[in-house]
């Protein structure tokens, strides 16, 4: 088992960013304050299948897959071999891309509710080109919505009505700052789950909402019939459904969570995994939905540059040709199986579970601060071992069963060095690191 010995080289680097990058990073999810800051790599120099190598030289097995963008594996040969090609053909015309056909054509035949698409880079300005074109075709404004689609205005919206609509969307210190007024009210939260709360909204609103706009999951599967009874409220009150399939992707299915649940919305918003890594997002729906967003105001140059086509195209084919779903199915009950066994073996209270696609660690302690000390210790020992991550996995279909049982074989160790602490007393003396901020919680689960 590897041991990772220094980070300095990251934490310089760093501590440079700070002084001219506000935040220090582009992406939230990034932040080092959400691993062991100190201990774990802030900065990556490259990476190869479920590899991932610092720029100190340390070499990880990557349980995040780039936040859940890398669903293949980096550096894929096939899809980095296609993207190379396209780029010698050239990149971005003064004419429309000949693949934005290809790949529209791919995104129907594989998607149930797609009949027409537009795309996007990223899965916050695709939720925004998904709430203009429901809001254009509804001639309506609010939006109701559960779980977390972005960093534009109509979503951060919501926090100008309650100070603590989107608290558990929000990582500690960002406010919605810089959102106009004007906004209050436009966006409405709901909690997952609770069908006849979601009634109860579209009641109070009857008339004036545009669209419904969720997660359909995350890291569980949905309550019975619960995504068949918002289906059919959706209808009902004559509201377009928006599935956000970002951070789900294709993982569970070639066709994503419609397909692999039965439950087809009016609309569904994909980016992250659709490419593997290269910037890319598609809006896809239904034709009597979509067809109206030729008379709105949606455009971008680089939205349809043949890197991101070419490798989404390439990446969507890839997914389906390797039984990409199948595999990333069995590492995942393998990892859960894998670290329950060493709970119960090292008598920590815990459990690994959630759905298999995207497992779940959840430590048994009732005291808050203490959990966050175990946490943070979980996962600054775990990077020490080599293995890079949160309390929760991204799986992609280059991670194997031998980084599983190095994984949960770390695991073990880190286990018996956590609970040898909680029955001491010791915890706060094992850590080196400052406490690790948590993650994006969700009103899904």
């Amino acid at each position: 088992m590897r041991r990772i010995s220094s980070v300095e080289s990251s934490m310089e680097l760093f501590r440079k960013a700070n002084q001219l990058i506000p935040g220090g990073t582009q992406l939230i999810s990034r932040r080092p304050s959400r691993f062991a800051y100190g201990v774990s790599p802030v900065y990556a120099d490259r990476a190869q299948g479920s590899h991932i190598w610092d720029v100190d030289g340390n070499e990880f097995i990557d349980w995040v897959s780039d936040i859940g963008a890398v669903i293949l594996g980096y550096c894929d040969p096939v899809v980095d071999e296609a993207v190379k090609q396209e780029m010698e053909r050239g990149v971005s015309f003064t004419l429309n891309h000949r693949l934005e056909v290809a790949l529209a054509e791919a995104l129907v035949d594989i998607i149930p509710c797609a009949e027409m698409t537009r795309y996007a880079k990223g899965g916050g300005d695709a939720c925004a080109v998904a709430v203009r074109i429901a809001r254009g075709t509804t001639g309506r404004d609010r939006i109701l919505f559960c779980g977390y689609h972005g960093w534009h205005d109509w979503y951060l919206a919501a926090n100008l009505d309650k100070d603590e609509a989107l608290d558990e969307h929000l990582f500690p210190g960002i406010d919605p700052i810089g959102v106009p007024q004007a906004l209050k009210g436009s966006s409405i939260p709901f909690v997952y789950g609770d069908i006849d709360a979601l009634r109860n909204k579209l009641e109070q609103y009857r008339g004036e909402v545009a669209a419904i706009i969720m997660e359909p999951l995350r890291s569980e599967l949905p309550p019975p019939d619960y995504l068949e009874n918002v289906r059919a409220l959706a209808s009902e009150y004559q509201v377009i459904l928006i599935f956000d399939e970002v951070s789900t992707g294709f993982r569970l299915a070639p066709g994503g969570v419609q397909e692999y649940t039965g439950v087809v919305p009016d609309m569904a918003v994909f980016a992250k995994s659709i490419s593997n890594g290269y910037p890319m997002g598609a809006v896809v729906g239904k034709k009597e939905v979509m067809e109206p967003a030729s008379q709105m105001f949606i455009s971008s140059t680089y939205w349809s540059d043949g890197i991101g086509l070419c490798a989404a195209l390439t990446t969507l084919r890839e997914i389906r040709n390797r039984d990409a779903c199948k595999h990333m199915k069995s590492i995942g009950e393998r990892l859960q199986q894998g670290i329950n066994e060493q709970l119960m073996r090292t008598g920590l209270s815990g459990n690994c579970g959630g759905l298999f696609v995207h497992p779940s660690l959840q430590f048994e302690i009732e005291d808050p601060h203490l959990l966050r000390e175990v946490t943070t210790l979980y996962i600054q020992e775990m990077s020490r071992r080599g293995c890079l991550g949160y309390t929760s996995f991204y799986l992609n279909a280059a991670q194997t069963t031998e980084d599983v049982d190095i994984t949960v074989d770390a695991a073990g160790e880190v286990f018996k060095l956590i609970q040898n602490g909680l029955d001491k007393g010791t915890i706060h003396s094992l850590l080196d690191c400052e406490l690790a901020q948590d993650s994006f919680r969700r009103l899904v689960r």
